[in-house]
């Protein structure tokens, strides 16, 4: 949303006043003046050439047909093409590329504003929805052991919108939007999108941040050049210090809902590495709510040097809530998975009038592997909706939820843990 205040006065009554807003939907334009209304308005975009050729018909204009080669014609009309060379001859198409006076072409939108004020106001205070600005979240953590260096920025990035010294605010949340912009606004909106340039230098004084309604509202640091195709990037907390956790996890065969079917093929199943980021309450990084956008993790390799271990989505992240993301998939740990034994039989109904039930059991095993120099823990799981159970398996299972449960295996260096579990499902 953009909030503008001009320095044109009202006086009581109604009012008649010409703005040049950038990337306005007129649909959306309202006062944040309660004294104050919008009447109507009236928005005309940046020039087209059809656009302004329709408005050149009468007059005579150059027209270049390759370097150094100009010619003169009047413009008849710019739809059917008509045009008349100094000689009277007639053209049925454009002779070249036309040359407008600057008189003619919008370079901003216009708007013809009607306002009324219920009191005289000394300036003119607008609110509207625009298109063409986007901002994003990332996060950064080097892993070093159990901790972590956690940085967060906030990234503005403007298609079409200008403006010299703006206060910006970033609004974070669950916000619905129905409305789509009308056709002309929208094509203005994403056409002659620039190409990313250089970004502004980091913002050195901190964002702050306040709760808004059912969304989070965070406020950047002084006043910003906003221009197309330059990204801002500011600084959402202060540099902190967290503890981290990784988990090694194997996920489940179940389905959530439905049938298990028989199903004997070994299977290569990966094991996922997941992070946990602890977010301890007061501290800057435990007390501000994050919103949502892209983690990155880092760690150094023998020689020192940062490298990029994985790349995951978060989502909006209330205070004191840890961060947990799936890295990817670990590359010297594997697991194979195999379905041992299937059986599926008809339970007689719970009562008289109902149908016949089903009861099927099945049994797997599981084979992980550790390539590494270090001993791991491994987390195998099971998840699933409904009557369900593990009536048998080699290793006690931990019961998470009403839905999950997790065998928990330790597995040595160079070499492989085997779990054997027996699930049985009624429906």
């Amino acid at each position: 949303m953009v909030r503008r205040t001009f320095p044109q006065a009202l006086q009581q009554g109604r009012n008649a006043v010409a703005l040049r807003l950038e990337g306005l939907d007129p649909a959306t334009l309202f006062s944040t003046d309660t004294s104050v209304s919008v009447n109507s308005a009236t928005v005309r975009y940046p020039s087209t050439s059809s656009e302004v050729l329709a408005r050149a018909a009468g007059q005579t204009l150059s027209f270049v047909r390759a370097k150094g080669d100009t010619v003169r014609a009047t413009v008849v009309r710019a739809d059917p093409p008509q045009y008349k060379l100094p000689d009277g001859r007639m053209l049925l198409s454009p002779p070249g590329e036309p040359l407008f006076p600057a008189e003619l072409v919008r370079t901003t939108p216009e708007a013809q504003l009607v306002l009324d004020a219920s009191r005289a106001r000394q300036r003119t205070d607008i609110a509207y929805v625009a298109q063409g600005v986007t901002w994003e979240a990332l996060y950064q953590v080097i892993v070093t052991g159990t901790r972590g260096q956690v940085s967060g920025t906030a990234t503005v990035t403007s298609q079409n919108l200008r403006a010299d010294s703006a206060e910006v605010q970033l609004v974070a949340g669950a916000i619905r939007r129905t409305r789509q912009p009308k056709s002309e606004q929208e094509s203005y909106a994403v056409d002659g999108v620039a190409s990313r340039g250089a970004v502004v230098a980091l913002q050195q004084a901190l964002t702050t941040e306040e709760a808004v309604g059912e969304t989070h509202v965070y406020q950047l640091p002084g006043r910003l050049t906003i221009e197309p195709g330059v990204p801002i990037a500011t600084a959402l907390f202060p540099r902190s210090s967290a503890p981290v956790a990784q988990e090694l996890i194997v996920p489940g065969v179940l389905p959530w809902r439905g049938w298990i079917g028989q199903t004997p093929e070994l299977n290569r199943v990966p094991v996922q590495v997941w992070y946990t980021i602890k977010r301890a309450p007061k501290t800057a990084f435990g007390d501000r709510p994050l919103p949502a956008g892209t983690l990155q993790l880092y760690q150094a390799d023998s020689s020192g040097r940062v490298q990029l271990i994985g790349e995951a989505a978060n989502d909006h992240t209330a205070p004191g809530r840890d961060l947990r993301v799936q890295s990817g998939d670990a590359f010297d740990i594997t697991a194979e998975r195999v379905q041992t034994d299937y059986n599926q039989e008809q339970l007689p109904p719970l009562r008289k009038g109902l149908p016949n039930r089903q009861r099927v059991t099945a049994a797997y095993r599981v084979t992980i592997t550790n390539a590494k120099s270090d001993a791991v823990t491994v987390d195998v799981r099971e998840a699933r909706f409904g009557n369900w159970k593990i009536i048998e398996s080699s290793v006690p299972p931990e019961k998470l939820s009403s839905t999950e449960m997790r065998f928990r295996m330790q597995v040595p260096t160079g070499g492989e843990a085997t779990l054997t579990y027996t699930v049985q499902i009624e429906s």
